[in-house]
């Protein structure tokens, strides 16, 4: 049986996950949620969940600008982001931009 310290702490990062606009249907707190009451949680599991909700990974090895600014396409992954945040908001590219290729 899980202890309930154990139970409790993933409850408390399953909350503070953030939503998936793009698939209303499928959270992964939710999944965190039903995961904590296992019987077999383990304290790695829930660590494991508070470093991904920290991000820890990306603070450990950060991206270079070299990288996230390739010589080829330098707006690349700006370009990305923006068109995520926007859709996220509904906003979409206007047809004659997606036909010229147009940003």
């Amino acid at each position: 049986m899980a202890s309930p310290k154990l139970s409790q702490q993933l409850h408390r990062i399953a909350s503070q996950w953030p939503v998936d606009p793009f698939r209303p249907h499928l959270q992964l707190g939710t999944f965190l949620k039903s995961l904590a009451d296992h019987p077999q949680l383990t304290p790695h599991a829930v660590r494991a969940a508070r470093s991904l909700l920290e991000n820890e990974s990306a603070r450990k090895y950060p991206l270079s600008d070299k990288t996230m600014k390739p010589a080829s396409m330098p707006q690349y992954y700006a370009r990305l982001g923006e068109g995520y945040e926007k859709s996220a908001q509904g906003i979409a590219r206007p047809w004659w931009k997606v036909f010229f290729g147009i940003w």
